[in-house]
């Protein structure tokens, strides 16, 4: 998230800005409202709405400071290495929820009237009080582990009270609608009985339903607010810190030159630069009025109606939740709840990403050509044979030096085995020292302001050379996560760690390189840096904490009555056990979940509530998807939510900054983000654009490169623009090759079918002869928790080479021969198996085996043949009109 003190946002942020924008008696409308303001509004309610003063203000300021200092703490290795202050994850949760509730009190006001200035008693005491029931499990974890199960009337006390009061604070930090979702799940605890059929189930003592959701680790202190206290936190803390130093304004500054020359320059640079604030941003509002502060202005000037400009910042910023590493904290969710590494989650959510970025940069450009507008004017362009060499050399440089990094910090590590550490950190501060002193020959990156007018665009070369030395802790976050596979917590820290140094000594190296002398001037500004960064980092995260643990009341609810199930009997009844009907009302009720909740949280409630629904509805009809691939599924589109009207707030962010009409930049934005929505459907049936099942190099590329086209061509569609204004019957041939483009599989299949069926009694046959790790597909019967009858296709991995038998044992199975089918005899506890959903008592009836077919790729070359037709003929078009 951005650290700022300056452009900073929050969902209340934008509630607020909301509230304001449609009261015609008390304020202006929020398109009447002026820069300043915006600025001001998103400002204030970031961090809380109140600025106190005084002792109050530096009790709120020491608390921001005492929380960041925390978390650094315990992601470090010296709680471990000292034996000092060693907690456990729900310990650390405890006090994580606690910091969070009492700054929540304490910066957030419940009423738009309340003061700004101070903090009333009453917010004192909720706040105390509230932070006192959050450390509860920590102050008592000793007793409470004595009695699981077993609450005393003080403890249902503290877990009452806290509930209240974590709703409440819900209601000012986040927003109503989470806070009104949250206790219509608590409510249904304990209403089972009384609901209608559908929905009902036997209910839940109260002592149960408080103890599962506030003593217990099933419910507010679950898997999601741990993974806010564990991960999440310390990248919020290193996007704040990064902000704080200068990164942000380097970043859009930097993509302004590149492409500011360019049609539509500016709103090229808006998706570029809101790209890389993604990689560090948890927030999609956070992104918009960090980044569509400067740019919308820009985009205004060169020709783009104000509701395009929000709409284009809105889009982007909202496509940088889908942007690893962080993809707004979503990432380090589905480690936990997917169970694969988080590299894999990475690797899979890369390609879908850069797709929608690449799609949207050709949207801004089709709106320049529309619009006739033209980029910002360059002092010196050099022809474009000179640049296409300077392009293709830097990106050589670049590959040659990623190379020389990486095997030559391999070497390193061979060679010096466990002192390679401080050889590469001897290394790197090196580096840091010499990219300080090449950078002193270029003038300081200044943040202009966004009004003044541009009379040319930045040159690229000092610009970018400016604040090269800002890649560094990003490049060792990476480095942390892909190359040495640390944990995410662990690789934030390490990288937190190096960007602290970077904070309080860039002033002063940087100060001396250009010839200054005030060392400790500088200095005392690089620690009063630091100091701001931490606490923007801790106010940034109260939301984000809130969050996380409201959400774990709606996942508690789910553990404890087992609505997932009755949502999935739901669904295929209205869907009439149509696959598409059914991922279209899972993506529907997604977009519903989401509105109003923050990114984290949102993730958290659809993938809780709608992944299995997919996972059961797609398996029964044929459709075996990877786990990743359905959590991608809802996560797209809670994240839509940001986009989608009417509450889509991201763009009432953008609209502020615009001076445009709300509805109209959120439906525009929305129209835009349309590519976005299009991708988890074609994922879902080509799970090779989340890079699955790719088996070569070739194949890679071929994938890469026809997702690519497709976007591209499904943006040209959805524009009704590809190298002119298309004709309908044009636009329809379009989403066609889009469509063929993305799922070659489609057409392939209707000519040779996918699979052959065999008889089950072959099975033990197939595993003894199948290669290393392959999996079979297979159909089984049985009956869900209610008895019904149930048929759904299973993968069944088989892992080494092996006797039937021993294959089996190893994922977890042990299987009976019976007259023509087979039976599941035992699935062992916590096995691969059980996760994958095996049964005991259920039959394999069928297997499936790949048909041996052309490879679909080759529907591309009649797909691209169609394209190249469309293309002649507006070409032709364009030609006779000149």
């Amino acid at each position: 998230m951005d650290g700022s003190d300056a452009e900073p946002s929050c969902v209340l942020a934008i509630i607020w800005n909301l509230e304001l924008s449609v009261s015609d008696t008390t304020t202006k409308k929020q398109s009447d409202l002026s820069d300043e303001e915006i600025r001001q509004l998103v400002a204030e309610s970031d961090t809380g709405g109140r600025r106190p003063t005084g002792l109050a203000a530096n009790i709120v300021m020491y608390v921001a400071l005492a929380w960041s200092m925390f978390q650094l703490w315990i992601a470090s290795p010296l709680p471990f290495s000292l034996g000092v202050f060693v907690l456990n994850d729900t310990q650390s949760r405890s006090i994580h929820l606690a910091f969070a509730m009492f700054l929540g009190y304490m910066l957030f006001p419940p009423l738009k009237h309340s003061p700004r200035t101070r903090i009333p008693v009453q917010d004192w005491v909720l706040g105390l009080v509230g932070a006192f029931c959050a450390a509860y499990l920590f102050l008592f974890y000793a007793q409470l582990a004595a009695r699981p199960g077993q609450p005393t009337g003080f403890d249902l006390v503290v877990a009452v009270t806290g509930l209240v009061l974590l709703l409440e604070g819900t209601r000012r930090v986040v927003g109503l609608p989470m806070a009104v979702m949250a206790t219509l799940f608590l409510g249904y605890i304990f209403l089972g009985p009384y609901m209608p059929d559908m929905i009902a189930h036997k209910g839940a003592s109260f002592a149960k339903g408080m103890t599962h959701q506030w003593l217990s680790t099933e419910g507010v202190f679950g898997v999601a607010l741990g993974v806010s206290s564990g991960f999440v936190f310390l990248f919020v803390l290193f996007g704040a810190l990064l902000d704080t130093g200068g990164a942000g304004n380097y970043f859009i500054k930097s993509a302004l030159s590149f492409l500011g020359h360019m049609r539509g320059g500016p709103a090229k640079a808006a998706v570029v630069s809101s790209g890389l604030t993604g990689l560090i941003s948890g927030s999609s509002i956070a992104n918009v009025v960090t980044v569509g502060t400067f740019t919308i202005p820009l985009m205004k000037r060169v020709g783009y109606k104000p509701h395009i400009a929000g709409a284009v910042e809105t889009a982007a910023s909202v496509d940088g939740q889908i942007m690893p590493p962080v993809m707004g904290a979503a990432a380090f969710l589905m480690v936990e709840y997917v169970g694969i590494p988080y590299t894999q989650i990475i690797k899979h959510a890369a390609l879908p990403a850069i797709m929608s970025y690449i799609a949207l940069f050709y949207i801004v450009h089709l709106e320049a050509c529309k619009a006739g507008i033209e980029g910002i004017p360059r002092d010196h362009l050099a022809p474009l044979k000179n640049r296409i060499i300077n392009i293709l050399m830097t990106v050589s440089g670049v590959i040659i030096l990623a190379n020389v990094v990486y095997y030559g910090l391999g070497w390193i590590k061979d060679l010096a085995g466990e002192a390679s550490v401080f050889i590469i950190a001897v290394l790197m501060l090196a580096a840091y020292i010499g990219l300080l002193k090449y950078e002193a020959r270029y003038p300081e990156l200044q943040l202009d302001d966004p009004n003044a007018p541009i009379l040319k665009c930045p040159e690229v070369g000092p610009t970018v050379k400016s604040g090269l030395h800002f890649l560094l802790p990003v490049a060792a976050l990476i480095w942390n996560l892909m190359i040495e596979e640390l944990s995410p917590a662990l690789s934030a820290f390490w990288a937190t760690t190096f960007l602290v140094f970077i904070l309080v000594t860039q002033r002063p190296l940087s100060a001396w390189f250009r010839g200054s002398r005030n060392v400790k001037g500088d200095l005392d500004q690089g620690f009063a840096d630091l100091k701001t960064g931490l606490i923007a980092g801790a106010r940034n995260m109260i939301g984000v904490a809130i969050a996380t643990s409201t959400a774990g009341i709606i996942v508690g609810t789910v553990t404890l009555t087992g609505i997932g199930l009755v949502l999935a009997e739901v669904v295929e009844m209205m869907s009439a056990g149509n696959l598409f009907a059914m991922l279209c009302m899972v993506a529907v009720a997604s977009l519903i979940l989401g509105m109003g909740v923050p990114t984290t949280a949102n993730y958290i409630i659809v993938s809780s509530l709608m992944a299995p629904v997919v996972v059961e509805l797609g398996a029964q009809s044929g459709l075996i998807v990877p786990l990743i691939a359905v959590h991608m599924f809802v996560f797209y589109f809670g994240i839509m939510a940001d986009v989608t009207p009417p509450v889509g707030l991201a763009a009432y962010a953008a609209a502020g900054i615009a001076k445009a009409d709300p509805m109209v930049t959120g439906f525009t934005a929305f129209w835009y983000s349309i590519r976005t929505s299009v991708l988890p459907f074609m994922f879902i049936y080509n799970t090779q654009l989340l890079l699955i099942d790719i088996g070569s190099i070739p194949e890679f590329v071929i994938v890469v490169v026809s997702a690519i086209v497709a976007s591209l061509v499904f943006v040209a569609a959805s524009q009704n623009w590809f190298v002119t204004r298309s004709k309908w019957y044009e636009t329809v041939i379009l989403l066609v090759v889009a469509f063929s483009l993305f799922r070659p599989n489609f057409w392939m299949d209707k000519i040779y079918p996918p699979y052959n069926k065999i008889a089950a009694t072959d099975l033990m046959q197939m595993i003894e002869k199948a290669p290393a790790n392959e999996q079979l597909r297979v159909w089984v019967e049985g009956e869900d928790m209610k008895g019904n009858p149930v048929r759904k296709g299973m993968l069944l991995p088989l892992g080494e080479p092996g006797t039937p038998a021993q294959r089996l044992e190893r994922f977890g199975l042990r299987l009976l021969p019976m007259a023509g089918q087979i039976d599941v005899l035992t699935v062992k506890f916590r096995s691969k198996a059980e996760k994958a959903g095996f049964q005991q008592g259920q039959k394999i009836t069928d297997l499936e085996v790949e048909n041996k077919r052309p490879d679909p790729a080759w529907i591309y070359i009649p797909t691209l043949g169609v394209l190249a037709l469309v293309f002649v003929m507006q070409r032709r078009r364009v030609v006779a009109t000149k």
